[in-house]
């Protein structure tokens, strides 16, 4: 039997105005806030997009849909970094082969 992951709940303070600068009824805070912190945790590396999905309830591609809205990429690594990659698993695969 799966058990549910523990969870906690916190009280955060805020002036009314926060509603207006988010574009939020009250009652939809809480969740855009903790979608805001969920995404700051994938930017920062400290979650995966699929935890980062599973925290927000949703498929790991709808949350690669909301990161991209927010300017945060779901690949992170220069054409130049693909480039090198690409050739380093070429040689792998030639050396495999050969």
């Amino acid at each position: 039997m799966e058990s549910k992951a523990r969870q906690i709940s916190i009280q955060l303070d805020f002036p009314v105005d926060i509603l207006g600068a988010l574009d939020v009824t009250q009652p939809q805070l809480a969740a855009r806030m903790k979608e805001l912190i969920v995404l700051e945790l994938y930017r920062e590396r400290h979650v995966s997009s699929g935890k980062a999905a599973e925290l927000l309830g949703m498929t790991k591609y709808q949350f690669v849909q909301v990161a991209a809205q927010h300017d945060i990429p779901y690949f992170d690594q220069s054409a130049d970094e693909v480039t090198a990659d690409v050739a380093a698993s070429e040689q792998a695969g030639r050396r495999r082969a050969g």
